[in-house]
Parts: structure tokens; sequence; C-alpha cells
């Protein structure tokens, strides 16, 4: 109770710089007092769902919704009391200043009001979060890109010199809410006409129930060498209560039926091989490793059966898996597909530009290719979405990639 106490305490303080800023542009009372009502109404609203969220249930809309609406009336109020903090530092240097040399006479003249155009330019300065915010929750979350990448590898057989990769990660269809985008998605999974299909983790949120409406629909994915699936750490059942072990235990057990259903080929610390001539790979996929997460994955048992000539393609969740063990390894892989970290499904991105996301502060490597020592990993931002019921900046992603055979001279 203490920590909502803190919690509304704070987002009170941050309601009250906001409406400072709001009144000096603002002066009709009717337009206030509706800031005002939808802004408690929001604040109730996420303090309500978050009472009485439930872990141990799947329909948890109620509180993404209330969660969605706080972002979306929050953030920008964060951008308005960076500006009028901002203005209050400096109005209190002034007012020292008026005290102690201008010695005005009237005292209420040290102290000066707050500059219009200041509340203006941080109102226009907060829409733009709110534009952002607004279209991430109503469409961004569905605006699925396809990111293509070539890489080169001068040991790859020659057999799969251009076999070609389709990645999807991160389903979480527990958070799913409209069918006919996912029918789209997958449409445009099977219209990449790769290969292969791999599939980096994260089924569902916290129960295998979740999966059931869209069984049907991920059966259609399909591809000439099959999918391979492994496990993320949502996959396990740990973020929600049961009642016995053995509810627990049937939940997982059901999970891994379900993508058998699918025709995933499910990898738990072990390995396949794709032939074609005289030629193969070798793909190996460990359970969940992360740092700070479950700790599951066990490179050694799943390479168990690999010889070192073979060329490798590694499946591992969660990236910190490559920066902290794949890499090191004694056995040289040579293409890690992850995901696990939605590129925090907020941030900014301009091709060749510019690549940002606060999740780059947890995760060195958050999204996109990756090199090191000779080896790549592919951080796949995600299928579906998490808690916040949007995307920002950072779309729900297909990746499709090309062996090459050779070296990259461009």
């Amino acid at each position: 109770m203490s920590r909502l106490t803190i919690f509304i305490i704070l987002v009170l303080i941050l309601d009250f710089y906001a409406l400072q800023s709001f009144r000096s542009v603002v002066r009709s009372n009717v337009v206030t007092y509706g800031y005002v009502i939808i802004s408690f109404a929001v604040l109730f609203y996420i303090v309500y769902q978050g009472m009485n969220f439930d872990r141990s249930s799947v329909d948890n809309q109620g509180f993404y919704l209330a969660f969605a609406l706080f972002v979306l009336v929050y953030v920008p109020k964060l951008v308005l009391l960076i500006f009028m903090f901002g203005e209050d530092v400096y109005r209190l240097f002034e007012a020292g200043y008026n005290y102690f040399i201008s010695k005005p006479d009237e005292p209420s003249a040290f102290f000066n009001s707050r500059r219009k155009f200041i509340g203006q330019l941080s109102l226009g300065l907060a829409a733009i979060p709110f534009i952002s915010i607004l279209y991430g929750i109503t469409k961004g979350k569905y605006n699925f890109k396809v990111l293509k990448y070539s890489l080169f590898f001068e040991d790859l057989p020659e057999a799969f010199d251009g076999y070609q990769i389709t990645q999807i990660s991160d389903i979480h269809s527990g958070s799913f809410d409209n069918k006919e985008k996912i029918e789209y998605a997958v449409d445009l999974v099977n219209k990449q006409a790769s290969d292969v299909i791999m599939f980096t983790g994260d089924l569902v949120n916290t129960m295998s129930k979740e999966m059931r409406p869209w069984k049907s629909t991920f059966s259609k994915l399909n591809a000439p060498d099959g999918i391979f699936s492994i496990l993320g750490n949502h996959d396990y059942g740990d973020y929600t209560r049961w009642p016995t072990k053995k509810d627990k235990a049937d939940n997982f057990q059901e999970l891994l039926d379900i993508q058998k259903e699918m025709g995933f080929d499910l990898l738990r610390n072990e390995s396949r091989f794709i032939e074609k001539s005289q030629d193969r790979l070798a793909i190996i996929g460990v359970e969940n490793w992360g740092k700070g997460f479950k700790q599951k994955g066990d490179l050694s048992l799943a390479s168990n059966n690999v010889s070192p000539t073979d060329f490798k393609i590694l499946l591992s969740h969660d990236p910190s898996h490559w920066q902290y063990e794949v890499v090191k390894d004694p056995v040289h892989y040579h293409l890690t597909l992850s995901g696990h970290t939605h590129g925090m499904q907020f941030g900014i991105e301009i091709p060749g530009i510019l690549k940002w996301s606060p999740i780059k502060w947890r995760y060195k490597y958050w999204a996109g290719i990756y090199e090191k020592a000779g080896q790549y990993i592919n951080v796949n931002r995600g299928f579906g979405f998490l808690a916040f019921p949007g995307r920002v900046g950072i779309w729900p992603e297909i990746s499709v990639i090309t062996l090459k055979k050779g070296v990259n001279n461009t």
C-alpha cells in the first residue's frame, strides 16, 4: 500500500505541474475542468485495475487498456514537467536577482509570473509523444515490417549458398485482440517463401491456453525445410500463480503439445540437421538462458551431436546469452537468432542514420544484426507485444536472412 501511496503522490505532483502549463495557454474553465476530470479518471482507472490485477488469469485486457491510457496521458505530461521545472528554476534565480539587485517597490514583482510562450512551447512538444503513443496503440502494434539481411560466410556449404531463413520471435499470443491483423501477418511470413522458418521463443505471456484461439492461425505457417522453435522465458509459466505444481506442469505440457500440433519442431537443448546434396546445416536450439532470467540453456548438451566442421545456426531466446556465453564458447556458432527485448516497443529508428531505444541501457545487443569474433546474431524486435498494448517507433518484425558464401566486400 505504501508503494501505491507514493505512486499516487508522484502522479499528483506531475499533474500539478502539467496543469500550470496547460492553464498558461488555455484560459477556458470548461476545457480546464475537462482536462482535470480526464486526468483523475485515468489515474483512478489504472489504480483500480492495478489493485484488481489477477496474475492467474489470461483475461487482463482491462489492465492493459488502463496501462495504455496512463502512458498516453502521462508521458506527454513528463515533457511538460521538464519545461515547467526548468522554468521554475529560472524564475527562482530571477527572483533572487530581483530581490538582491533590482529591489523593485512591489514585493510581488520579485517572483515573475510564468511566460505564456513557454507554456505554448511545452504543450506543442508534448503533443509529439501524445500523437506517437496514440498511433502506437491503435496502429503501430500491428505495423508489421519485413527486414531483410544478407550475411556472408566463407565456410558456408556450397549447397546452402542463397539459403533463406525467416525468423519470428515473441508472439505473446495472450496480448492479441485483432484476428484479421494476425492472419495478415502469418500470411506475410509465408509470402517470404523462405526455405525454413525459425521461431525464437515466448509463444504466450503466462499460460498455454492463451494460444488456443490462435493455434489454427499459426498452423498455416509453412516452409519446405520446416519450422524450428525454442522456448522463451514466458513459456515456462513462471509469471503466474498456480494452485499446485501439477497445474503448472500440465500447463507446460500443453504448451509443448500445441507447438507440436502447429507443426513446430521444438528444440530443447538439442539439434537437428538440414541436408542438401552432400552438405548440411546444424540447427541448434537451447532452452532459455538470460542474464537475470531463467538459465536452462545448455550449449554443450545442445551441440552434443554437432561436428566442429558443421555450419551452425543457434536459436537462443535472450541475446544476453550470446554476449556472455555463446561468443566465448569454444564451439564457433556462425549465426545466432534471438528476440526477447522487443526493442522495448519504444524508440526511434531511421535506417542507416539512427537506432535508439531505452532498452539499450539494459541490453547491449537489442535489435538487428551484430557481429563479434566472426559470429553473427540477429535480435528480432518481436512479432507481438507485452503489457503496453502498442509499439512506438519499434515495429513488429519479420526477419528474412539470406546466407551467402564468400566475403562481403561492400
